[in-house]
């Protein structure tokens, strides 16, 4: 099983920390740079979408939803 990575990000001005499996962040800087935008922007935008769910399972969430899509031949 791999180890988690964790990060630090400044999220509405609060410093916090999330720890995924590298492969999620892969995905996650994949998604950020497919944007044209930073990693932490792109995790500001999955906070303020997750409702009740954890930030760490929002981006694993937001991850596989990316992999998902990228892996779908176009309709």
């Amino acid at each position: 099983m791999p180890s988690l990575r964790k990060r630090s990000v400044l999220l509405s001005g609060h410093a916090t920390s999330i720890a995924l499996e590298p492969e999620f962040w892969a995905v996650l800087e994949e998604m950020a740079q497919a944007r044209g935008g930073s990693l932490a922007g792109l995790i500001g935008r999955i906070d303020a979408q997750r409702g009740e769910r954890a930030l760490a399972s929002a981006c694993r969430v937001a991850a596989l939803k990316h992999a998902r899509e990228a892996a779908s031949p176009e309709r």
